[in-house]
């Protein structure tokens, strides 16, 4: 066991490297070696525990889940089922006060059940809704605020990869997890819908009522209400299969069909089925390929020296050690869950999500479990804690994303975006309020599945 010196420089290390700008990987993978050198003092026991834990990570079944979803939703976003999306959400809300904005964020909470990460919804939607919000002279703070805080839902609606993360790093079922996210899901969506609706009944200029338009955007605006039928019909059935996708993916591994890497496999076929269908070439189909293979082949790093810094965490009594400090320090639960979220918050504005997770989740998720708290519960509550971070500055990668969309955009700043998007980060910390008061809102539909008869 180590001792409390040994334990402060583990920690002191891996945390001096990240801040110092290493790449996480590198500082977790480093901070693993030192700690299995200090605990064995042996350099050919420590090079053979690491290269045994990258083999046992990198066969494992489950890591094809994070590659196989993010084909999925590469798939469908360059075949333009996205923009479909929009277009069908947004003229089946033409009678709803901001419906812009509320077809935004419809479309991000279905769009997020096939893409499992944010960014890519806030690159699409910049591209997609924004130009609809201009010409019908939306405040601009609000659309991109609009758009930067809907991508969130990406990251919370399974499948998710922050998801995917926890279940790897806790040992959790990830198909649990991803049944877990739904209903907290629909709250964020219910709450974003509902500031949306309240702006546009207080301050309606701010979505383009009662403002004196440019008689060009108000003939776009008059084309486009004036549609034809056809065009709805067209991306009906779009729409209808990317619905479709979602209930099979998502239905199956809720009631056991299949497990989430199969399930992520059986949606990656029916997504490239659905692109050809849309007219997708084999040109597209290999540059979605090779963008996944670049977004999770780094992924993939991070889990296996996330899962040889969580082993060397375990081995040498710092989890332990936080454990017994939390529990006996005479904090109440809610007391220590609020000084985890705290910290999530402080590091959702100077690093990433999957960062944080990996630095935090090994030593705060025993505590949970220690401190009475259900694990599924207080996953989502992390996860929701966690995304704030997309949204907060300077780190706020949400926010630069929508920004990288639209350089043509005269004078655009971070800081607006940022100031646009602040309601919605606050949506996010009265979900976590939500989930806090009522856990079963997130446990019940997981609960519900393991209660169904087996097959």
């Amino acid at each position: 066991m180590y001792e409390t010196t040994d334990m402060l420089i583990l920690v002191g290390t891996l945390l001096a490297l990240v801040f110092g700008g290493i790449h996480i990987a590198v500082a977790l993978g480093l901070t693993s070696m030192l700690g299995l050198y200090l605990l064995t003092q042996d350099p050919q026991a420590m090079l053979s525990f690491a290269s045994n834990t990258a083999y046992e990570a990198l066969r494992d079944y489950i890591f094809a889940v994070i590659p196989l979803f993010l084909l999925m939703g590469e798939f469908l976003s360059k075949c333009g089922a996205a923009s479909d999306l929009f277009a069908l959400i947004n003229r089946s809300t033409r009678r709803i006060p901001g419906r812009l904005g509320v077809a935004t964020v419809l479309s991000n909470a279905v769009f997020a059940f096939i893409t499992g990460v944010s960014i890519a919804a806030a690159a699409a939607f910049s591209k997609i809704a924004y130009p609809e919000m201009k010409r019908h002279g939306y405040e601009r703070k609000f659309a991109l605020g609009c758009i930067a805080g809907s991508a969130c839902l990406g990251m919370l609606i399974p499948p998710s990869v922050l998801m995917i993360v926890w279940g790897v790093l806790t040992e959790m079922a990830i198909g649990k997890l991803f049944i877990a996210g739904i209903i907290p899901g629909l709250v964020v969506v219910l709450l974003y819908i509902g500031y949306i609706l309240w702006v546009a009944r207080t301050q309606p200029y701010r979505v383009g009522e009662g403002v004196d338009l440019p008689e060009a955007q108000r003939l776009a605006r008059a084309e486009i209400d004036a549609a034809p039928e056809t065009d709805l019909r067209t991306i009906l059935w779009s729409t209808v299969g990317i619905l479709a996708l979602v209930v099979v993916v998502l239905g199956g591994i809720w009631f056991g069909f299949f497990t989430p890497t199969e399930g992520a496999g059986v949606g990656a076929t029916l997504a490239l089925l659905l692109a050809i269908a849309r007219g997708m070439k084999p040109r597209e189909m290999v540059q979605a390929i090779i963008s996944v293979g670049r977004t999770s082949a780094p992924l993939l790093l991070l889990l296996v020296t996330a899962q040889l810094y969580s082993r060397v965490l375990s081995m040498t009594g710092v989890t332990g050690m936080a454990k017994d400090f939390f529990v006996d320090s005479g904090m109440s639960p809610y007391a220590v869950l609020a000084l985890m979220i705290l910290i999530w918050f402080v590091l959702g504005a100077l690093i990433d999500s999957i960062s944080i997770i990996l630095l935090t989740v090994p030593v705060f998720a025993p505590v949970a479990v220690a401190m009475g708290f259900d694990p599924v519960a207080f996953a989502i509550i992390g996860i929701l804690a966690i995304e704030t971070g997309l949204l907060t500055p300077p780190f706020g990668i949400l926010v630069f994303t929508v920004k990288a969309a639209l350089p043509d955009e005269p004078g655009l700043k971070n800081g607006e975006i940022f100031r646009g998007a602040l309601p919605y980060w606050m949506c996010l910390l009265a979900a976590i309020l939500v989930i806090v008061a009522v856990p079963e809102a997130a446990t019940w539909l997981p609960n519900l599945g393991t209660a169904l008869p087996p097959k």
